[in-house]
Protein backbone atom coordinates (compact mmCIF):
# COMPACT_ATOMS: atom_id res chain seq x y z
CA UNK A 1 0.00 0.00 0.00
CA UNK A 2 1.43 3.46 -0.66
CA UNK A 3 0.92 6.32 1.47
CA UNK A 4 -1.17 9.06 0.55
CA UNK A 5 -3.19 12.00 1.51
CA UNK A 6 -6.30 10.18 2.50
CA UNK A 7 -4.65 7.08 4.31
CA UNK A 8 -2.81 9.91 6.43
CA UNK A 9 -6.37 11.09 7.63
CA UNK A 10 -6.57 7.59 8.70
CA UNK A 11 -3.25 6.87 10.17
CA UNK A 12 -3.63 10.35 12.12
CA UNK A 13 -6.73 9.51 13.38
CA UNK A 14 -5.12 6.20 14.56
CA UNK A 15 -2.49 8.08 16.50
CA UNK A 16 -5.19 9.72 18.44
CA UNK A 17 -6.27 5.63 18.98
CA UNK A 18 -9.37 5.82 17.45
CA UNK A 19 -11.13 5.55 13.60
CA UNK A 20 -11.01 8.26 10.96
CA UNK A 21 -14.53 10.51 10.00
CA UNK A 22 -15.53 10.03 6.76
CA UNK A 23 -18.31 12.48 5.81
CA UNK A 24 -19.88 12.43 1.72
CA UNK A 25 -22.07 14.73 0.56
CA UNK A 26 -22.58 15.46 -3.21
CA UNK A 27 -21.67 18.52 -5.04
CA UNK A 28 -24.38 21.13 -6.40
CA UNK A 29 -27.44 20.08 -3.76
CA UNK A 30 -29.29 22.45 -3.57
CA UNK A 31 -26.65 24.50 -5.58
CA UNK A 32 -22.81 24.61 -6.36
CA UNK A 33 -21.99 27.47 -3.71
CA UNK A 34 -24.47 26.46 -0.74
CA UNK A 35 -22.89 22.65 -1.73
CA UNK A 36 -19.44 24.32 -0.38
CA UNK A 37 -20.69 25.97 1.93
CA UNK A 38 -21.80 22.58 3.09
CA UNK A 39 -18.37 21.11 2.50
CA UNK A 40 -16.68 23.27 4.49
CA UNK A 41 -18.92 22.75 7.45
CA UNK A 42 -18.34 19.00 7.25
CA UNK A 43 -14.75 19.94 7.93
CA UNK A 44 -15.79 22.04 11.05
CA UNK A 45 -15.75 25.40 9.46
CA UNK A 46 -18.71 27.19 11.41
CA UNK A 47 -19.06 25.12 14.54
CA UNK A 48 -17.78 24.62 17.68
CA UNK A 49 -17.08 20.62 17.42
CA UNK A 50 -14.39 19.00 15.47
CA UNK A 51 -14.99 18.21 11.71
CA UNK A 52 -14.76 15.40 9.64
CA UNK A 53 -11.68 14.07 9.13
CA UNK A 54 -11.62 13.41 5.33
CA UNK A 55 -14.54 14.20 2.88
CA UNK A 56 -16.10 12.29 0.35
CA UNK A 57 -17.52 14.39 -2.48
CA UNK A 58 -20.01 12.92 -4.65
CA UNK A 59 -21.18 14.00 -8.09
CA UNK A 60 -24.37 13.10 -9.14
CA UNK A 61 -25.00 10.77 -12.22
CA UNK A 62 -28.26 10.29 -13.74
CA UNK A 63 -27.90 6.75 -13.31
CA UNK A 64 -26.43 5.26 -10.05
CA UNK A 65 -26.05 1.47 -9.14
CA UNK A 66 -24.93 2.33 -5.62
CA UNK A 67 -26.87 5.46 -4.47
CA UNK A 68 -29.74 4.94 -2.26
CA UNK A 69 -32.96 6.67 -1.52
CA UNK A 70 -32.08 9.85 0.16
CA UNK A 71 -28.86 10.21 -1.68
CA UNK A 72 -30.93 9.97 -5.34
CA UNK A 73 -33.29 12.67 -3.58
CA UNK A 74 -29.99 15.45 -3.48
CA UNK A 75 -28.43 14.25 -6.38
CA UNK A 76 -31.42 14.51 -8.54
CA UNK A 77 -32.13 17.96 -7.25
CA UNK A 78 -28.23 18.65 -8.36
CA UNK A 79 -28.90 17.68 -12.00
CA UNK A 80 -31.98 19.02 -12.17
CA UNK A 81 -30.09 22.44 -10.93
CA UNK A 82 -27.16 22.25 -13.40
CA UNK A 83 -24.47 20.61 -11.91
CA UNK A 84 -21.53 19.70 -13.97
CA UNK A 85 -18.31 17.40 -13.66
CA UNK A 86 -16.08 21.04 -13.80
CA UNK A 87 -18.01 21.95 -10.44
CA UNK A 88 -16.45 18.75 -8.68
CA UNK A 89 -13.03 20.73 -8.95
CA UNK A 90 -14.75 24.24 -7.24
CA UNK A 91 -15.82 21.65 -4.10
CA UNK A 92 -12.47 20.26 -3.87
CA UNK A 93 -11.20 23.42 -3.43
CA UNK A 94 -13.93 24.67 -0.62
CA UNK A 95 -12.40 21.92 1.28
CA UNK A 96 -8.43 22.08 0.58
CA UNK A 97 -8.44 25.17 1.81
CA UNK A 98 -9.78 24.21 5.29
CA UNK A 99 -6.98 22.06 5.66
CA UNK A 100 -8.94 18.86 5.18
CA UNK A 101 -7.98 16.03 2.66
CA UNK A 102 -11.01 15.27 0.23
CA UNK A 103 -11.57 12.40 -1.97
CA UNK A 104 -14.11 11.73 -5.00
CA UNK A 105 -16.52 9.41 -5.72
CA UNK A 106 -18.06 9.13 -8.67
CA UNK A 107 -19.44 6.83 -11.81
CA UNK A 108 -16.79 5.73 -14.17
CA UNK A 109 -18.67 6.82 -17.26
CA UNK A 110 -18.11 10.68 -16.46
CA UNK A 111 -14.76 10.53 -15.98
CA UNK A 112 -14.03 8.57 -19.27
CA UNK A 113 -16.26 11.43 -20.64
CA UNK A 114 -14.07 14.02 -19.30
CA UNK A 115 -10.80 12.34 -20.00
CA UNK A 116 -9.33 10.01 -17.82
CA UNK A 117 -5.68 11.69 -17.79
CA UNK A 118 -7.11 15.15 -17.77
CA UNK A 119 -9.59 14.51 -14.86
CA UNK A 120 -6.60 13.27 -12.92
CA UNK A 121 -4.33 16.50 -13.53
CA UNK A 122 -7.56 18.81 -12.91
CA UNK A 123 -8.38 16.75 -9.29
CA UNK A 124 -4.55 16.97 -8.56
CA UNK A 125 -4.60 20.81 -9.18
CA UNK A 126 -7.25 21.98 -7.18
CA UNK A 127 -5.53 19.62 -4.03
CA UNK A 128 -7.67 16.29 -4.36
CA UNK A 129 -6.41 13.14 -2.90
CA UNK A 130 -7.97 10.60 -4.91
CA UNK A 131 -11.51 8.55 -6.45
CA UNK A 132 -13.56 6.44 -5.09
CA UNK A 133 -14.88 4.56 -8.41
CA UNK A 134 -18.07 2.91 -7.48
CA UNK A 135 -18.42 0.66 -10.53
CA UNK A 136 -14.71 0.45 -12.21
CA UNK A 137 -13.05 -2.81 -11.00
CA UNK A 138 -9.32 -2.93 -10.94
CA UNK A 139 -9.53 -5.67 -13.96
CA UNK A 140 -10.99 -2.90 -15.81
CA UNK A 141 -8.98 0.39 -14.52
CA UNK A 142 -5.80 0.16 -16.22
CA UNK A 143 -6.02 3.58 -18.21
CA UNK A 144 -7.06 5.03 -14.19
CA UNK A 145 -3.87 3.52 -12.83
CA UNK A 146 -1.55 5.07 -15.04
CA UNK A 147 -3.12 8.49 -14.71
CA UNK A 148 -3.24 8.47 -10.47
CA UNK A 149 0.11 6.77 -10.69
CA UNK A 150 1.18 9.86 -12.87
CA UNK A 151 -0.68 12.44 -11.00
CA UNK A 152 0.07 10.77 -7.14
CA UNK A 153 -3.70 10.07 -6.59
CA UNK A 154 -5.69 7.61 -4.73
CA UNK A 155 -6.97 4.54 -6.32
CA UNK A 156 -10.07 3.45 -3.61
CA UNK A 157 -11.95 0.35 -5.07
CA UNK A 158 -14.89 -1.04 -3.11
CA UNK A 159 -15.18 -4.87 -1.70
CA UNK A 160 -18.25 -6.47 -0.40
CA UNK A 161 -19.09 -9.67 1.55
CA UNK A 162 -19.59 -11.09 -1.47
CA UNK A 163 -16.17 -10.81 -2.68
CA UNK A 164 -14.33 -14.14 -3.53
CA UNK A 165 -10.94 -14.12 -1.92
CA UNK A 166 -9.80 -14.00 -5.33
CA UNK A 167 -11.53 -10.91 -6.19
CA UNK A 168 -10.53 -9.61 -2.50
CA UNK A 169 -7.02 -10.46 -3.69
CA UNK A 170 -6.45 -8.24 -6.48
CA UNK A 171 -8.90 -5.58 -5.28
CA UNK A 172 -6.30 -4.90 -2.35
CA UNK A 173 -3.17 -5.44 -4.67
CA UNK A 174 -4.71 -2.30 -6.82
CA UNK A 175 -5.78 -0.12 -4.56
CA UNK A 176 -3.37 3.35 -3.27
CA UNK A 177 -4.55 4.92 -0.30
CA UNK A 178 -7.20 2.55 1.42
CA UNK A 179 -10.43 0.43 0.53
CA UNK A 180 -13.86 0.60 1.16
CA UNK A 181 -15.37 -1.92 2.28
CA UNK A 182 -19.34 -1.95 2.16
CA UNK A 183 -20.50 -3.20 5.17
CA UNK A 184 -24.04 -3.60 3.22
CA UNK A 185 -25.29 -5.75 0.23
CA UNK A 186 -27.30 -2.97 -1.95
CA UNK A 187 -27.53 0.20 -1.79
CA UNK A 188 -26.90 3.15 0.18
CA UNK A 189 -28.98 4.42 3.40
CA UNK A 190 -29.04 4.63 6.88
CA UNK A 191 -29.58 1.22 9.11
CA UNK A 192 -31.36 1.14 12.74
CA UNK A 193 -28.35 -1.07 13.25
CA UNK A 194 -24.34 -1.87 12.11
CA UNK A 195 -24.22 -5.00 10.18
CA UNK A 196 -22.86 -8.12 11.65
CA UNK A 197 -21.15 -9.04 8.38
CA UNK A 198 -18.70 -5.79 8.84
CA UNK A 199 -16.46 -7.14 11.58
CA UNK A 200 -16.54 -10.37 9.08
CA UNK A 201 -15.55 -8.35 6.18
CA UNK A 202 -13.05 -6.13 7.95
CA UNK A 203 -11.06 -9.42 9.26
CA UNK A 204 -10.85 -11.16 5.65
CA UNK A 205 -9.39 -7.56 4.66
CA UNK A 206 -6.98 -7.66 7.23
CA UNK A 207 -6.00 -11.74 6.42
CA UNK A 208 -5.59 -10.91 2.66
CA UNK A 209 -3.34 -7.70 3.64
CA UNK A 210 -2.75 -6.58 7.47
CA UNK A 211 -1.32 -3.36 6.18
CA UNK A 212 -4.29 -2.28 4.28
CA UNK A 213 -6.06 0.52 5.89
CA UNK A 214 -9.99 -0.10 5.76
CA UNK A 215 -13.03 2.20 5.29
CA UNK A 216 -16.56 0.55 6.48
CA UNK A 217 -19.30 2.24 4.91
CA UNK A 218 -23.20 1.85 4.20
CA UNK A 219 -25.68 2.49 7.38
CA UNK A 220 -24.47 4.19 9.67
CA UNK A 221 -26.47 6.97 11.02
CA UNK A 222 -25.47 8.71 14.60
CA UNK A 223 -22.83 8.75 17.04
CA UNK A 224 -23.61 5.35 18.88
CA UNK A 225 -22.80 3.55 15.07
CA UNK A 226 -19.72 5.12 14.39
CA UNK A 227 -18.31 4.35 17.93
CA UNK A 228 -19.22 1.10 16.95
CA UNK A 229 -17.91 0.42 13.55
CA UNK A 230 -14.73 2.67 15.18
CA UNK A 231 -13.73 -0.45 17.10
CA UNK A 232 -12.84 -2.08 14.00
CA UNK A 233 -12.43 -0.13 10.82
CA UNK A 234 -9.63 2.34 10.45
CA UNK A 235 -12.84 4.43 8.90
CA UNK A 236 -16.52 4.91 9.34
CA UNK A 237 -17.99 6.15 6.21
CA UNK A 238 -21.25 8.28 6.46
CA UNK A 239 -23.17 10.14 4.11
CA UNK A 240 -27.18 9.32 4.01
CA UNK A 241 -27.01 10.75 7.38
CA UNK A 242 -25.92 13.88 6.12
CA UNK A 243 -27.41 14.46 3.34
CA UNK A 244 -30.95 13.91 4.99
CA UNK A 245 -30.13 17.19 7.01
CA UNK A 246 -29.37 18.90 3.58
CA UNK A 247 -32.78 17.69 2.46
CA UNK A 248 -34.70 18.93 4.86
CA UNK A 249 -33.31 22.02 5.38
CA UNK A 250 -34.11 22.86 1.58
CA UNK A 251 -37.86 21.60 1.91
CA UNK A 252 -38.28 23.82 4.88
CA UNK A 253 -37.01 26.51 2.98
CA UNK A 254 -34.02 27.23 4.50
CA UNK A 255 -31.41 25.30 2.45
CA UNK A 256 -28.21 27.44 3.38
CA UNK A 257 -29.62 26.41 6.97
CA UNK A 258 -26.43 23.79 8.27
CA UNK A 259 -26.84 23.59 11.82
CA UNK A 260 -28.82 20.37 11.66
CA UNK A 261 -25.56 19.35 9.88
CA UNK A 262 -23.46 20.57 12.44
CA UNK A 263 -25.56 18.82 15.36
CA UNK A 264 -25.00 15.37 12.96
CA UNK A 265 -21.13 16.00 12.78
CA UNK A 266 -20.44 16.92 16.22
CA UNK A 267 -22.70 13.72 17.37
CA UNK A 268 -20.92 11.24 14.74
CA UNK A 269 -16.97 13.07 15.86
CA UNK A 270 -17.90 12.08 19.68
CA UNK A 271 -19.13 8.77 18.71
CA UNK A 272 -15.63 8.11 17.05
CA UNK A 273 -13.80 9.43 19.76
CA UNK A 274 -15.97 7.39 22.20
CA UNK A 275 -14.94 4.20 20.24
CA UNK A 276 -12.50 1.91 21.62
CA UNK A 277 -10.56 0.46 18.80
CA UNK A 278 -9.69 -2.95 18.99
CA UNK A 279 -7.00 -3.12 16.15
Amino acid sequence: MTSSGSAAAFTAARDEGRAALVGYLPVGHPDVPTSCQAFRALCGVGGEHPGVDLVEIGMPYSDPVMDGTTVQRATTRALAAGVRTRDIFTAVEAVAETGTPAVVMIYWNLVERYGVDAFARDLAQAGGSGLITPDLTPDEAEPWIAASEAHDLDRIFLVSPSSSDERLAMTLQQCRGWVYATALMGVTGTRNAVSSMAPDLVARIRATDPEMLVGVGLGVANGEQAGEVGSFADGVIVGSALVQTLLEAQDAGRPDDLSALHRVVADLADGVRRGRRSV
